[in-house]
């Protein structure tokens, strides 16, 4: 079946009734159960990387004898087994050959592997192995427990405050998700400025650099200018900021649809670039005169973004001018001919240009959108958090914000929940390793885990039973004769 998308700015031209452009759920599986497998394989290595669950294990198995090791082999076996006959295809064409329907195949293969583990655990449990089952489940409980307790804060503790009434108690008991919360923005940000490019085929890893550029940009606005109301100084140093970011994008633009320069390459070096102008300006014409530390004065009270609770939570509105610009992206992706022209050359740049469309005008404008928001990432770290620039401005927002592009399937509203989910791991992570004693490196783990589950979709396709994509419908681009 073949549907033709018609271009809206065409004159007399119809779209097809009932045709939606995204199918949500088909977006937002993929990653979902990414994340969740990633999850999974985190905990066999937090578990296995224990020093405490190594001394046990060794302890067990120096004193079972042979009819525990041949119990032990029969229950791995049986895992193995049963995870197999869940994603045969084979068993898959036998079920169909018996005439079984395929809601009840369905079921069969998802309960056997889950039947198969359940059978497994009661065997090593009779066999002498339930206090290394013990040791593992509770490893991992504590982990992720204090992972989340560490970034979603604890309930009971919520609850009390919020039946108390005392606001700073309430405050208090909010900081670990609100901490998350301002985890997310910037992420938010990097994660706009990394998905618009790759909605349009480029691949900007410059995004580290616009972050610092636009952190720059918005901390000379917010410290120089003095005397104008925080309704104008916040808006100016924002736009600056996303100025500065957009000019950074331009540099890598102009290579790219003048001369044809890899924008990977560029925005690589226009990188280094930046951190070493932003050393340079810290280390002499913008240095805090009072500071031997290389620090920017402090900006202007008139340009601090509003926080939105009481001290100590450093919870501020750029949180929320985060969602609104990602829900504004998505409109502008979306909604619009440019939007859908952009998403159209990335999708096949030789099609998009028989259609009439400029590739390079694309390129030139989603590399600009692209810097504007990494540069917007800057400068919410400036205006809402540190209120200073330093050298540490940004850990690595740009880079981490790669893989959460690729995590939110370059959906503006995917990178929001993807951005939450980074920010509650970030700040999740320093109390999973300060109460459970698990390096914050796992994290970065699960995260690179993640990105391979994506990259090799097939994996996830068959341990949960999805669909690949169709063949029977294919997608055709018109835009009129000759235009």
């Amino acid at each position: 079946m073949k549907k033709n998308l018609l271009l809206p700015s065409e004159k007399g031209t119809v779209v097809p009734k009932k045709m939606k452009i995204i199918d949500y759920w088909k977006s937002v599986r993929l990653p979902i159960l990414a994340f969740l497998a990633a999850l999974l394989a985190g905990a066999v290595l937090i578990v296995l990387t224990d020093l405490k669950f190594y001394a046990l294990f060794k302890k067990t198995f120096s004193q079972i004898s042979t009819t525990q090791v041949i119990i032990a082999i029969t229950s791995i076996a049986l895992i193995a087994l049963s995870v197999w006959l869940g994603v045969s295809k084979w068993v898959k064409n036998l079920l169909e050959k018996k005439g079984v329907t395929k809601r009840l195949s369905v079921s069969l293969r998802v309960f056997t592997p889950i039947i198969g583990f359940i059978i497994s655990i009661f065997l090593l449990r009779l066999s002498g192995f339930s206090d290394i089952i013990d040791a593992a489940l509770n490893i991992t409980y504590i982990s992720y427990h204090s992972l989340l307790e560490g970034s979603l804060g604890n309930i009971v503790d919520i609850m009390a405050a919020f039946h108390s009434g005392n606001i700073q108690q309430i405050t208090e008991s909010l900081n670990p998700i609100s901490e998350s919360l301002v985890a997310a923005a910037p992420y938010i940000f990097g994660g706009l400025s990394v998905a618009v490019a790759l909605r349009c085929g480029i691949f900007n890893i410059g995004t580290e650099g616009q972050i610092f550029m636009g952190a720059l940009a918005s901390v000379i606005v917010g410290y120089s200018i003095k005397g104008l109301p925080p309704l104008i100084h916040i808006p100016l140093a924002m736009l600056a900021g996303a100025l500065a970011g957009a000019f950074w994008a331009f540099i890598p633009a102009i290579l790219k649809t003048k001369f044809g320069s890899n924008e990977v390459i560029n925005t690589i070096m226009l990188n280094y670039i930046a951190f070493s102008l932003v050393d340079f300006l810290l280390t002499g014409p913008i240095r805090r005169p009072d500071q031997s530390i290389p620090f920017s004065p402090y900006i202007e009270i008139s340009a601090e973004l509003p926080r939105l609770l009481p001290y100590p939570s450093r919870f501020h509105i750029g949180f929320l001018i985060a969602v609104g610009i990602a829900i504004l992206i998505y409109w502008f992706l979306f909604r619009t001919p440019a939007g859908l022209e952009i998403r159209l050359v990335g999708q096949n740049p030789n099609a998009s240009r028989y259609a009439g469309i400029n590739i390079k005008n694309k390129y030139l404008l989603a590399f600009l959108i692209s810097g504007a928001m990494g540069g917007l990432a800057g400068a919410n770290e400036v205006l809402g958090v540190s209120h200073y620039l330093s050298g540490t401005i940004s850990p690595g927002y740009g880079f981490d914000s790669i893989s959460l592009a690729i995590l939110g399937n370059n959906h503006p509203i995917g990178v929001i929940f993807t951005a939450l989910l980074f920010g509650i791991l970030r700040n999740g992570s320093t109390h999973m390793q300060n109460i459970a004693r698990v390096p914050v490196e796992i994290i970065t783990v699960v995260q690179s885990l993640v990105i391979v589950f994506i990259a090799a979709p097939t994996i996830i396709q068959t341990l949960f039973r999805l669909k690949g994509k169709g063949k029977s419908e294919q997608l055709i681009v018109t835009r009129g004769w000759g235009k």
